[in-house]
């Protein structure tokens, strides 16, 4: 099979979304297709990766881009064509951030104030390029032989159909995968670990319980939400002392006020970006993500694969992967502040630490957010996208 995967930009420094392409192609390669990531922009390093805008870090618009992607296939025939844009000749439109309406309804809930909130969404489009892009997905959506869309989640499929309408028979929940780690610089996490010690000023006979918090964008994954439930848990009597974790790019200075104000400065540490999230998972207890909106986060995968619970909203697509009450916690809202302190108070504790990191290697959730699991059930799409297209 020839695959053909279009994204905006080949650059795996940029983010998640990038480092998912990279990821899916990776493992379909070994999985016998061939394949080819079609981008406007970023690095050709690899065979695999075709750069049709130049090499430039401004971002293309959608319609130089998709000139630049019909020349090449009337130039080069595919089996299937992948894309992460919303493009008519697709056969499969994944939509790593969901739909568009869905995230800017849930981008401007998480500002803080209700006028701000009204402000950002009524003004989500005024960026002439998101316009673009969802007049795109709306037109797609509309189109009787368009492309099917293949859902990272069940809360994506949903977005779908409460915002286009879309029939159950054009979308299909594949859920998202990581690469798992094999193997850990277990140099590396121990040095981590003696680091969080050192800077909170703790020792490991106080048996702290590490709440390990990873994102970019701070206020959308719901960092003031945690920093408010940390002050409800450690006015509480714990069965082990909490200590927040928050690694990621963002600015961290409204959050520190926020923990100076609160007076539990003390209870929290930013580690920064970290290139090996995998190390930080390594040496902390739990995820905790109360994000207003993720499509399926990377983050929480990588944590179950490595065998820790979760806690995170069901506005994340990633709570599909795993069960409440077993394998980690899920709350309606970010907002719900005592839901969220309860979660975390609940992992205060050795034997319910133990208990869901046993049932998480019991039910085998691994496997289930392995990029090897996503790329079988997608090859299965394809499959049937071709033999529907022989038939007619």
């Amino acid at each position: 099979m020839k695959l053909a995967i279009i994204t905006e930009r080949a650059n795996i420094t940029l983010g998640g979304a990038e480092k998912s392409i990279f990821e899916l192609a990776a493992r379909m390669s070994l999985l016998g297709v061939d394949v080819k990531i079609l981008a406007a922009t970023g690095t050709a390093s690899s065979q695999r990766v075709r750069i049709l805008c130049g090499n430039t870090e401004k971002r293309i618009s959608l319609k130089i881009f998709e000139r630049a992607v019909r020349q090449h296939l009337s130039e080069e025939h595919y089996d299937i064509i992948h894309s992460v844009l919303p493009f008519d000749f697709a056969d499969v439109y994944q939509p790593r951030g969901g739909s568009y309406p869905e995230a800017a309804i849930r981008n401007a809930a998480s500002y803080n104030l209700a006028a701000l909130r009204i402000f950002k969404l009524l003004t989500s489009f005024a960026n002439f390029r998101r316009t673009a892009l969802a007049r795109a997905e709306k037109k797609i959506c509309k189109k009787e032989n368009g492309p099917v869309v293949a859902a990272l989640s069940e809360y994506v499929k949903t977005q779908f159909k409460r915002h286009y309408n879309l029939p159950d028979s054009k979308i299909f929940v594949i859920p998202n995968g990581i690469k798992l780690t094999h193997s850990l610089n277990k140099a590396r996490s121990d040095k981590l670990r003696s680091q969080i010690l050192a800077k909170l000023k703790i020792k490991e006979a106080q048996q702290p319980v590490f709440f390990l918090f990873a994102a970019n964008n701070f206020r959308l994954k719901g960092l003031v939400p945690i920093i408010r439930a940390m002050k409800i848990l450690t006015d509480k009597l714990t069965k082990r002392p909490p200590y927040l974790v928050a690694a990621g790019k963002g600015s961290a200075a409204d959050y520190r006020r926020l923990g100076r104000k609160l007076k539990i400065e003390d209870r929290i540490i930013f580690i920064g970006p970290t290139p090996h999230i995998q190390n930080a998972i390594d040496v902390t207890d739990v995820a905790v993500l109360p994000t207003y909106y993720d499509p399926s986060s990377r983050f929480i995968l990588e944590a179950l694969a490595a065998g820790k619970p979760a806690i995170t909203t069901r506005y994340n697509g990633a709570a599909d992967l795993f069960t409440a009450d077993r394998h980690g916690k899920i709350f309606d809202s970010p907002d719900d502040i005592d839901s969220l302190a309860e979660a975390m108070r609940y992992f205060c504790n050795t034997e319910n630490l133990a208990a869901a990191g046993k049932a998480i290697e019991d039910d085998d959730i691994k496997s289930k957010v392995s990029i090897e699991t996503h790329c079988r059930k997608l090859l299965v799409l394809y499959d049937q996208i071709i033999e529907n297209r022989t038939q007619k």
